[in-house]
């Protein structure tokens, strides 16, 4: 394997990425999150106890590893705090371990008003958002209103900042939604220094601290949030999250070269099924007995908001297109022994269109609206495949499912995870 590995998701997110990280991170010298913010939820579960991470990357929880939360995302202080306590008690001492860019925009708090008041707004076309303020900080650093860690260093500079940005914000409350904002500049600012304090020894150049590690052969592991089709310009646009989740956006959310990040291993996560949270299309969703079977025996429900996921069979149309445009080297499939109890497993190989069938993903949203699967139905195994360690333990139906999956893809399965623990897994090539 090369030095560094990616591993982002193939879908629309909430496939398994971070029992996978916190799987790999053991054999890594860096974990980075490189987009995002606490709209992504990664779960780990360590013995009998369950982590849900938002803005850490999972591989703080392996002593040793150093994390790094990179100028790609937006942070909102508060909460990475947060995150921080209530993984102290595995963690202890994050000097050494947590390194946060001083170039991370920062979410306040009426980013967060901004983005319920946005929903709000689009009535019967909301967009679904974790109300997490997420896109109106991206708004903020896009529209160079934002505010960056390195901004905190200088108090009366991050002062002027913020009442120019706090302005904006009113002004948007007040004049588009008729809304008040109802918040004081003055305590955003003090609450905000006071917060910096407890992170300012994590903050760094990781740019460069990348860029040397990466030169001097040191393993870095890459790890996305959200998934590929939620990617703001991939993926189901609007339906879309406000980052670059693919692979594409790896070199300009961390600041390393392109080069660098060409080297890299790329490997999709994929659940067994597909499933997804809030509005936007999905050609394979099932609104029958059957999607609500796959619902409770995987137990779909959002880590971050806890909604329910919509649920469906394997798209491998969409599962095609993320793994070209990521590159990848292999594919990991989760979730496999939620399907142990279905007789016939389907898969979709195409879509029908006007009575076409077209293999590769739309962009047209109109299209994708109007797409019926077209099923490759494959025998169940009727089995449990919970917990499986070994290839030869592998019923052959799930080998069938595995070449149907690497024949439409032409991508390798190369791991399967048969349950959420950190054991539970077979790797297949």
């Amino acid at each position: 394997m090369k030095n560094s590995l990616v591993v982002l998701g193939s879908q629309w997110g909430d496939e398994g990425k971070g029992k996978i990280v916190d799987l790999l991170a053991s054999d890594y010298d860096y974990v980075v999150r490189y987009q995002g913010g606490s709209n992504a939820g990664h779960t780990v579960i360590v013995g009998d106890k369950k982590y849900a991470l938002h803005l850490i990357p999972s591989g703080i929880l392996h002593e040793g590893k150093k994390n790094i939360i990179t100028h790609g995302m937006v942070v909102s202080l508060e909460e990475l705090i947060k995150e921080m306590n209530k993984v102290k008690d595995i963690v202890g001492n994050f000097e050494g371990r947590l390194f946060i860019s001083d170039r991370v925009h920062l979410v306040f708090p009426y980013h967060k008003i901004l983005d319920g008041l946005n929903e709000k707004a689009k009535g019967k076309k909301k967009v679904g958002t974790t109300l997490k303020g997420i896109g109106p900080a991206y708004v903020s650093k896009y529209a160079r209103t934002g505010i960056r860690i390195a901004d905190l260093f200088d108090p009366q500079y991050f002062r002027d900042r913020l009442q120019q940005a706090f302005n904006e914000a009113k002004n948007i409350a007040e004049k588009v939604y008729n809304e008040s904002l109802n918040l004081d500049v003055n305590k955003i600012y003090f609450d905000t220094l006071k917060m910096f304090e407890t992170i300012k020894p994590l903050v760094a150049d990781t740019s460069l601290m990348l860029d040397k590690a990466l030169r001097n052969g040191e393993k870095v592991l890459f790890e996305g949030a959200q998934g590929t089709m939620l990617d703001i310009d991939m993926g189901t646009y609007p339906y879309v999250t406000s980052s670059n989740s693919s692979a594409l956006g790896l070199s300009s959310g961390t600041g390393v070269s392109p080069k660098l990040i060409g080297q890299s291993t790329v490997y999709g996560v994929s659940k067994a099924y597909v499933t997804r949270v809030g509005a936007g299309p999905f050609p394979t969703e099932l609104l029958n007995e059957e999607g609500q079977k796959l619902r409770d025996e995987g137990f779909e429900y959002g880590t971050t908001t806890g909604r329910p996921r919509r649920t469906g069979w394997l798209d491998l149309v969409a599962l095609r297109f993320a793994a070209r445009i990521n590159g990848m080297d292999g594919l990991i499939i989760t979730k496999l022994d939620v399907l142990d109890k279905f007789d016939e497993i389907k898969v979709a190989t195409g879509y029908k269109y006007e009575g076409e069938v077209i293999r590769d993903f739309p962009a047209r949203l109109d299209i994708l609206e109007k797409c019926k699967p077209v099923y490759k139905t494959l025998k169940g195994w009727d089995k449990s495949t919970k917990g499986i360690k070994k290839k030869e333990d592998i019923p052959k139906e799930v080998w069938n499912f595995i070449d149907t999956i690497e024949e439409e893809t032409q991508t390798p399965v190369v791991m399967l995870s048969t349950g959420p623990e950190r054991t539970e897994y077979v790797w297949v090539k």
